[in-house]
């Protein structure tokens, strides 16, 4: 005979019942701590001082960071270096050696463009180029890059480095030149189309 439904055999008075989830909240202290961390952050963000990058994290104005920092590169006499700008920016088209691509890429070992007029040169990488021009005899028919977002500095010394490199032995190239390029042909928009437009450019 079977024993009644709701009855329960020893074995099962001895069973434990299945855990349940139950709502257990934070503790107080824990509230607490996320809390008045939250408020700090805030008060933290409202009393910052300056316009500042947040690389910074900390309350310095904007105008003691540029005179430390202008005080650190005089002190240094840290300079552009061309070469590193060059091996960045230039030397997958003209090569590390500067010899270029023949028929694709112009070399930059003894071309009249690197050792003639610094005006002519530094119209270049203002405005980069989209046409025909006759390097060393050879006709190259390709797109050069506009490079007119780095400053004239670097403009003027990544065109030095490549003035002498290579056996190339031309004078330095200043960054009041590359100014002087820039001011006179703010208003072109385009590459230039071929040399005889580059040669107009810088006055030649």
């Amino acid at each position: 005979m079977n024993p009644p439904r709701d009855s329960k055999t020893a074995a099962q008075v001895r069973e434990r019942r299945d855990p349940a989830e139950r709502f257990r909240p934070l503790p107080w202290f824990l509230v607490m701590l996320i809390g008045a961390m939250a408020m700090w952050s805030v008060f933290y963000i409202h009393d910052m001082k300056g316009n500042l990058d947040s690389a910074y994290g900390d309350s310095r104005t904007p105008g003691a960071l540029m005179a430390s920092s202008g005080a650190a590169r005089a002190s240094s006499g840290a300079a552009v270096d061309g070469g590193q700008i060059f091996a960045a920016k230039c030397s997958a088209c003209h090569q590390v050696s500067g010899l270029g691509l023949p028929g694709v890429f112009p070399p930059l070992v003894g071309s009249e463009w690197v050792l003639g007029s610094d005006k002519v040169l530094v119209q270049i990488p203002l405005h980069g180029i989209s046409g025909p021009i006759q390097v060393k005899g050879a006709t190259y028919n390709g797109a050069m890059p506009v490079f007119d977002t780095l400053s004239d500095t670097e403009i003027a010394g990544v065109l030095t480095y490549v003035r002498s490199q290579w056996g190339n032995a031309a004078p330095t190239v200043p960054p009041a030149t590359v100014a002087a390029g820039r001011k006179a042909t703010q208003s072109r928009s385009t590459p230039f189309a071929s040399g005889d437009e580059i040669k107009q450019a810088g006055g030649s």
